[in-house]
C-alpha cells in the first residue's frame, strides 16, 4: 500500500525504507497505513507519526534519521524505564540503523495542554502525579546504567549561554571582565550541581514531555537521561519553558516533591534531605544552570536549525535567570551580564513573568 500524501519525505530513498520496514510490521498490527499521519514533531531531527490499527487504537512512529539521530539511547532508556515500572512507551518494534520505532500510543493529551485547560484543583492533581511519578523515576531507575552528568557535560551546556544567546541572538561581545564574571559563575553552579546526591536524571521532565495517561502520567523523550542532581527534573517540571507558576505554588509543589524524595532516601544524609531551605537553593541554582542553557539551545535552534519559535520563549527564561541573580549575592554578577539583554527595567525590578 502506497503511504498517503499528507506525511512528507524530503529524501525519496529514507521513504522508501520506512515502506519497507513497516510493510510486514502493518501486517502483524493490523496497521492500517493509509491514515498515517503526522503526530507532533521535536526540537531535535526527531518527528512522529500517527497510524490507526484495525479494531481501534492507534500506534506511533518515531522517525529519527541518521547519523543526525541515534535511537539506541531511546532504546536503552526505555527499557530501564519499563524495568522500574514506570509508565512510558512500550517498543513493539526497531530498526537502529535506519532509525524507526514503532511504539505503544500513550494519547493525545499532553500536560501542557490539560494543565492549560485545567482549574486549579486539576492543575495542582496534576502535578502531584508528576511529582509522584518523578520520585519513582529517581528511586527505581537504574543511575548506574546512565551516562554521567558530569562536570564536562554541565560546562558545554552553560557555554551555549554565550555562543548562540549573547553573541549569536544579541550581536554582544564579551571583555575580558565579562569573561571573567561568567567564568566564576560557571563554576558556582557546577560546584553546586555536583555537590548534590545523584540519581537518574530525565533531563526534560517537563509538561510538554509528560502524557495525561493511565497510570499518569505517561512519560515521552526520555533517551537523553543521564545520573546526577537529584533537584534538576524538579527544577525542570516547575520552572518550564511554556508554563509559569506563582512562587507560592511553586514552593508548595517542591515541599511535597522534597517531603516524598526524602521518605524515599533519595538524600541519604545531604544537608538538602534536613533542611527544604538548603534544598530550595540547590532548585533555584539548578534551574538557573538549565535557564541559561536553554537560552542558548533556543537561540541556536532558532539561527542554526531554523526553528524560531523557541525564540518567542526567551523572555521567560530571562525572568527565571534574574529572579534567581537577585535572590542571591554569590549570582548577582550575572545581573550584569544579562542588562544589556534584559534592559535596566526589568533587572531593576526583579522579574515578570505574565
Amino acid at each position: 500500500m502506497p503511504l498517503p500524501d499528507r506525511v512528507t519525505w524530503a529524501d525519496p530513498a529514507r521513504r522508501d525504507a520506512f515502506a519497507a520496514w513497516i510493510a510486514p510490521l502493518a501486517a502483524r498490527h493490523g496497521l492500517r497505513l493509509d491514515t498515517l499521519r503526522p503526530a507532533s514533531a521535536d526540537a531535535s531531527f526527531r518527528r512522529y507519526l500517527r497510524v490507526d490499527a484495525d479494531g481501534g487504537g492507534s500506534l506511533i512512529v518515531m522517525d529519527a534519521p541518521p547519523p543526525q539521530e541515534d535511537v539506541r539511547p531511546f532504546l536503552h532508556v526505555a527499557a530501564l524505564i519499563e524495568r522500574a515500572g514506570l509508565h512510558s512507551p512500550r517498543v513493539l518494534a526497531a530498526d537502529q540503523a535506519l532509525g524507526f520505532v514503532l511504539l505503544a500510543d500513550l494519547g493525545q493529551t499532553p500536560y501542557l495542554q490539560a494543565l492549560s485547560a485545567a482549574d486549579a484543583a486539576g492543575a495542582d492533581r496534576l502535578m502531584r502525579d508528576a511529582i509522584g511519578a518523578l520520585v519513582r523515576w529517581q528511586r527505581d531507575v537504574d543511575a548506574t546504567a546512565l551516562p554521567p552528568y558530569d562536570a564536562a557535560l554541565l560546562r558545554r551546556e552553560l557555554a551555549l549561554f554565550p555562543e548562540w544567546c549573547v553573541q549569536r541572538e544579541y550581536g554582544i561581545t564579551w571583555g575580558e571582565r565579562e569573561r571573567a564574571s561568567w567564568d566564576r559563575l560557571t563554576a558556582l553552579l557546577v560546584a553546586s550541581a555536583l555537590a548534590q546526591p545523584v540519581v537518574a536524571v530525565h533531563r526534560d521532565w517537563m509538561p510538554r514531555n509528560l502524557m495525561v495517561a493511565q497510570p499518569n502520567p505517561g512519560i515521552l523523550d526520555f533517551q537523553d537521561a543521564v545520573r546526577g542532581p537529584v533537584t534538576y527534573d524538579i527544577a525542570s517540571l516547575l520552572r518550564d519553558a511554556f508554563v509559569s507558576w506563582d512562587e507560592e505554588r511553586e514552593i508548595d509543589w517542591a515541599v511535597r516533591w522534597w517531603q516524598q524524595a526524602r521518605d524515599a532516601g533519595l538524600f541519604g544524609e545531604h544537608p538538602i534531605g534536613q533542611d527544604f531551605g538548603e534544598c530550595w537553593r540547590a532548585l533555584e541554582w539548578m534551574g538557573l544552570q538549565r535557564h541559561l542553557k536553554v537560552l542558548g539551545v533556543f537561540c541556536r535552534l532558532k539561527h542554526r536549525d531554523g526553528k524560531p519559535a523557541y525564540a518567542a520563549d526567551l523572555p521567560r527564561f530571562f525572568a527565571y535567570a534574574v529572579r534567581v541573580a537577585t535572590r542571591y549575592r554569590p549570582l548577582e554578577p550575572l545581573l550584569a551580564l544579562l542588562e544589556p539583554m534584559v534592559g535596566e527595567g526589568m533587572v531593576a525590578t526583579g522579574y515578570s513573568l505574565r
